[in-house]
């Protein structure tokens, strides 16, 4: 585990399990050693802090790749810390240019480290859930690895979109883990790598029970039901 995490998870993880109290269900399903593929709902920009709290190994998100050249201080700053957390970069227009963020995750995963990733590609601007993606399907074929659904429940409520600090005092948020999947025996064309999104968005919605929403979530800027490049990876 990267130093920087390790100190993120005592300080910023303890107070997001001590302040929030999160309930913690299917913990079990995290595997102790070994890579995978961590997708889940996208609510709120706590998900991943959430998630990083009560997962005891590394995680590895995926960030903007702006993040990893600013100028300035601030950008040093920026790109120091999100290296040291271990973060991989992701161009958010597609195409070529997120499939560097692929290249950067599969080495992650087969080394055996766990990757965090958001099938809807950006928050659910009403709280239901949206259609997936396909660049986890992706990632879990070209790694080998599994996939872990996870439904993350109330952290729209501890900070919502536009809100740039977790509000004290809000909650209940629970965090649920479902069981692995296990894709590896699967095609890569384009309709199994559809089936199986719809698969792990099922699961997803298991877990959570979100009302689904059969069309990609629009990123800002976009028009809604607008169709997204594909592959690309999913951060929020």
């Amino acid at each position: 585990m990267p130093l920087l995490y390790t100190i993120g998870k005592l300080t910023v993880g303890n107070m997001m399990r001590l302040g929030w109290r999160p309930k913690v269900e299917g913990l079990e399903h995290v595997p102790q050693t070994g890579g995978a593929i961590f997708a889940g709902n996208h609510l709120s920009v706590a998900d991943e802090l959430f998630l990083g709290a009560v997962v005891p190994r590394h995680l590895a998100f995926w960030a903007k790749a702006e993040y990893f050249v600013g100028n300035g201080v601030k950008g040093k700053i920026s790109k120091s810390v999100l290296t040291g957390l271990g973060a991989i970069p992701v161009e958010r227009r597609g195409g070529r240019a997120a499939l560097a963020a692929f290249d950067g995750a599969i080495p992650v995963l087969k080394a055996g480290d766990l990757v965090a990733v958001y099938p809807e590609g950006t928050r659910s601007p009403d709280g239901r859930l949206y259609r997936g993606r396909t660049g986890a399907a992706r990632l879990a074929l070209a790694a080998g690895v599994p996939v872990i659904p996870v439904g993350v429940i109330g952290t729209e409520k501890v900070q919502p979109i536009g809100v740039r600090v977790p509000r004290p005092f809000t909650g209940p948020v629970t965090v649920r883990f479902g069981k692995p999947l296990d894709f590896t025996d699967r095609p890569g064309d384009r309709t199994s790598l559809r089936q199986i999104t719809d698969e792990i968005m099922a699961e997803i919605q298991r877990l959570t029970g979100q009302e689904y929403v059969p069309r990609y979530a629009p990123r800002k800027g976009e028009p809604a039901g607008a169709t997204p490049p594909e592959p690309g990876p999913e951060i929020g």
